[in-house]
């Protein structure tokens, strides 16, 4: 960066640091480390970072009005992006009697800019138009005179081959997607019946009646339920797969799974924690088989009131595997078929329908946030092409397990809480006040309302916003906007609480097939069970349990990023066979750039504001009471619309609207 003394000096004494993110047009922002506000940097004025880097910088020009801090970089202080995922082309090298050949590899991901050069050598053999995975080697230096270079560490296959699309996306964000030899290896020897030697001094709940209920396409089982009702009390068990009994600590399956935090769902694709030997195998809950399992008995009166509890390590066989549908259909609509193939637990599962009512009402009123958006639900042939999407099916069978669930991770949590050993919550902090004002005057522009006291915000003045809108056109525009207006929940060796279920103690204990924190805390659960949580143990985990809730809700975030561009590019692809098509959505946003349009089937596109004529008018940048006008035509927040698909971009995974002509 070219100075003079004087203000090479000025900047060294001001310099911050913080994290830069490029735009594709080259200009960024720094996001400053612990917070704070982002800082403007223009082109001519970032030097030779990449997006990602953490550097150094200066303020230039303080914030003003609507206008953001100005900043320049003066140093790279660490390259943190060390691979990317991208296209190989082939170029001809000038120069050369003999017609050499180099190549070039340009990122799928538009922030990085520009492209990385690769010597045939280092090439891989791979062909133009390859997706590629590129370790660099070589950072662009204009001060030396140096180019972004790279080597092929691996080759995706082309972009139309099945699979590669998701592929590249699991690459790009760093994802470990295979198991080494090694860990299967050790997955194997694990996979093994259960023995009457594994059984002893466990708790023998074979000959109850104990079931899982998960979804019609799931093969992991980490969860069973029973039930049963005595003198009008609920006795009810939540049996969660044992899978410390196979992944002993610090072991390579343990040290993989740290590593990886959480299994992925992706369309077409589960990227597990834990091999499938062990996730789909022994640690699965399968039907009629012996299985290990850590049980929370819990004794819960008609008020839906915890009394009493137990945790218990226990030996389990699930009589039955049902999935969400056919529990809704015996539960909704007494299915004929269904009922007498299901005969022996219907009438458990319709006492389960009623017990999940009671601790739906009473955690309602206490003041825990019920969101009823819909998730997407994308379909895939054999090919990896979209068949169909559109919104997941949430019905009574769903609730009812997320109820159990619920009730069981906050008695484990209270119970650990209070005996004051090391653990890890799952928590979620109180909004700040400012996106809940915000949240406030939109809600009043669509003629909701939204009560803010001046002191601590309880989460049931939210939910009353929530009821309000609840069956209206608006509902699910407010739901997202009052879930960004949230923080994120995470992972802590407090315990904070829970803000979205208005719950004082909370954890994950129900998953540990698929999250690391749920494994860590069995282990935590065992040992005082066990009686070895000594000094040196309790000084242990209170050592690694911070790192682990850390490390854990990063590679989290990471994983929902993942989720959210692979569903953006399904979402495109689809699209893109109904160009010219015309459909009815809801307009969710008008920003600076165009207006957002959520269809019935979850899609969300753009119309440019480009593609319409001059005439309007924008209001709130923040994206808060946004209204553009267009001719005699209005567009707000909330408004129904009808739309043509004008465009759908895999590569970008952009999809753009049309108003529909009248």
């Amino acid at each position: 960066m070219k100075n003079d003394r004087k203000k090479s000096a000025s900047l060294k004494e001001e310099a911050l640091f913080g994290i830069f993110e490029s735009s594709s047009s080259g200009y960024g922002f720094i996001r400053a480390e612990g917070g704070g506000e982002d800082i403007f940097i223009p082109k001519s004025k970032k030097g030779d970072a990449m997006h990602g880097d953490l550097v150094s910088y200066v303020v230039t020009r303080k914030a003003e009005g609507d206008m953001k801090a100005e900043g320049e970089i003066i140093r790279i202080l660490e390259r943190r992006t060390t691979q990317i995922v991208g296209t190989f082309f082939l170029k001809h090298q000038k120069g050369r009697r003999v017609p050499e050949y180099y190549g070039f590899v340009r990122p799928d991901n538009p922030h990085y800019g520009g492209k990385f050069r690769v010597s045939k050598e280092r090439s891989k053999g791979a062909k133009e138009g390859h997706k590629v995975v590129l370790r660099i080697t070589g950072y662009k230096d204009r001060k030396n005179h140096k180019k972004s270079e790279g080597i092929i560490t691996e080759i995706l296959g082309f972009p139309t081959d099945p699979g590669v699309d998701i592929k590249s996306i699991v690459k790009a964000y760093g994802l470990r997607d295979t198991f080494q030899s090694d860990i299967t290896r050790e997955a194997r020897k694990k996979d093994r019946p259960v023995s009457d030697e594994d059984a002893a001094d466990r708790l023998d709940l074979r000959g109850q009646m104990i079931f899982t209920i998960d979804g019609d396409d799931s093969k992991d089982f980490d969860d069973a339920v029973s039930l049963e009702i005595k003198d009008g009390v609920y006795h009810l068990g939540v049996h969660i797969a044992d899978v410390t009994a196979y992944v002993e600590e610090d072991s390579l399956l343990d040290r993989e799974a740290l590593l990886r935090g959480t299994s992925v769902y992706l369309p077409g694709l589960v990227i597990p924690m834990l091999p499938e030997r062990l996730s789909n195998g022994i640690c699965s809950l399968n039907p009629h088989e012996d299985r290990l399992t850590v049980s929370c008995l819990m004794t819960i009166g008609p008020d839906g009131e915890v009394i009493d509890h137990r945790i218990a390590e226990s030996v389990i066989r699930s009589c039955h595997r049902m999935t969400y549908s056919d529990v809704n259909r015996i539960i909704e609509e007494n299915d004929p078929a269904l009922s007498e193939k299901y005969a022996d637990i219907v009438p458990i599962l319709l006492s389960m329908n009623e017990l999940a009512g009671i601790l739906r009402k009473k955690r309602r009123k206490r003041g825990s946030l019920d969101f009823d958006f819909p998730e997407t639900q994308i379909k895939l042939d054999e090919g990896g092409r979209v068949v169909s999407i559109g919104p997941y099916d949430r019905n009574r069978a769903t609730s009812l397990i997320e109820e159990f669930m619920i009730a069981a991770n906050e008695t484990v949590a209270e119970s650990f809480c209070h005996l004051e050993l090391p653990f890890i919550y799952r928590s979620h902090e109180n909004p700040d006040r400012e996106k809940l004002e915000n949240l406030k005057a939109f809600a009043a522009g669509l003629g909701f309302v939204l009560k803010l006291p001046r002191g601590d915000i309880h989460p049931s003045a939210i939910q009353k916003l929530l009821d309000s809108c609840d069956g209206k056109p608006e509902q699910p525009l407010v739901e997202r906007l009052t879930l960004r207006s949230l923080k994120q929940a995470r992972y802590t060796v407090e315990p904070i609480g829970h803000f979205g279920l208005a719950s004082t103690y909370y954890c994950h204990f129900t998953s540990p097939i698929r999250r690391y924190p749920d494994l860590q805390i069995h282990r935590i659960i065992k040992d005082f069970l066990h009686g070895r949580l000594d000094e040196t143990r309790i000084s242990h985990f209170e050592g690694i349990l911070n790192d682990v809730a850390v490390q854990s809700s990063r590679l989290e975030r990471n994983s929902v990023e993942v989720e959210r561009e692979c569903e953006k590019l399904k979402k495109a692809e689809y699209m893109q066979e109904h160009i010219g098509e015309e459909y009815e959505g809801v307009i969710s946003s008008v920003t600076d750039w165009g207006i957002y349009v959520e269809l019935e089937n979850t899609v969300e596109g753009m119309i440019p504001l480009r593609s319409l004529t001059d005439d309007y008018y924008i209001c709130d940048a923040d994206g808060f009471m946004v209204f553009g006008r267009l001719g005699k035509k209005t567009f707000r927040v909330g408004q129904t619309i009808k739309i043509t698909v004008e465009r759908a971009d895999i590569q970008l995974r952009e999809i753009d609207f049309l108003p529909a002509e009248d």
